[in-house]
């Protein structure tokens, strides 16, 4: 389990606006921040068209923390929709930055390992090239540039592999299908950290409250495993005995390429002070019970 206990013992201040706040991670963020003493509001997309530049400018005036939680993340149907994906990542993401450097705000942009290419062999750090092989990755790297050239006061914080209880996810997904069949397949050529969204929420309540210097950060579970690996600790902690097959991501030929490797390294955190998630293993025995419920 990692250092930093969930809630969070630090204290916040000041009032935070959580954007895509009813989504699985949106509803962590507003948990966390609100638990550890900040006035936060969430809105979604009903409420504040991110895409809309007088609509975000009016919607952030009054905070002082923005967390952009909102994205198009349709990594398939991005492929044939990439201006629609990119209105909300990169063009959604600039109008947020834009708002929150106009009043004050600092703005906190969740990204993705998508935006690297996957072919590594270690883990990537927070400078490393940006290179994207699928148009949903490359609509995330415009968003994280966008940010970057819009606000002195920002923090990129990427996560990857994403699972909690108020969303669909892999970990529902296997566990419904390991009650259903006597044999799951899943792929066993991907390499990632899974990571819960009480833990990326706790992490940025972190980052924010010590300080962090504005630059990019990376918001994923230590460790490493393939979705293979992952589904065979999922049937595990629900109980069930399916058997997990090994199967090559080619043969399920998915619209958009996957990233091979999508392990994140957290040097930055460590060198501001902040202590990275613990172990993904043991992060997913914590977080089971509730995601699988």
């Amino acid at each position: 389990m990692n250092t930093s206990a969930t809630p969070s013992s630090v204290t916040l201040s000041g009032r935070w606006l959580v954007v895509g706040a009813h989504g699985m991670l949106g509803q962590d963020m507003v948990a966390a921040a609100r638990a550890a003493g900040a006035e936060v509001d969430g809105v979604d997309r009903q409420h504040l068209d991110i895409t809309d530049a007088a609509a975000a400018l009016a919607g952030v005036r009054g905070y002082d923390v923005v967390v952009n939680c909102a994205a198009w993340t349709a990594v398939d149907a991005a492929e044939d929709q990439e201006a629609a994906a990119f209105a909300v990542n990169a063009v959604g993401a600039q109008n947020l930055a834009r708002a929150a450097a106009a009043t004050g705000a600092r703005i906190v942009q969740i990204s993705t390992d998508y935006v690297f290419e996957g072919h590594g062999s270690e883990p990537y750090v927070e400078d490393a090239p940006m290179a994207p092989v699928s148009a949903y990755g490359r609509t995330k790297a415009a968003g994280e540039w966008a940010v970057r050239a819009s606000n002195p006061d920002h923090l990129v914080v990427r996560t990857a592999w994403l699972y909690g209880a108020g969303g669909p996810n892999f970990p529902k997904t296997m566990a419904r299908l390991g009650a259903e069949r006597d044999v799951l397949t899943v792929v066993d050529d991907q390499q990632g950290q899974p990571t819960w969204t009480v833990d990326l929420a706790d992490l940025i309540v972190r980052l924010v409250a010590a300080g962090a210097p504005s630059g990019t950060y990376h918001g994923t579970a230590s460790g490493v495993v393939t979705w293979n690996g992952f589904a065979q600790a999922v049937m595990a902690a629900a109980g069930l005995g399916a058997r997990v097959e090994p199967v090559s991501s080619a043969a399920f030929a998915a619209k958009a390429p996957r990233p091979a490797y999508s392990v994140l390294g957290h040097d930055a955190l460590r060198a501001v002070g902040v202590a990275p998630i613990g172990d993904w293993a043991e992060r997913w025995k914590a977080a089971a019970a509730s995601v699988l419920a």
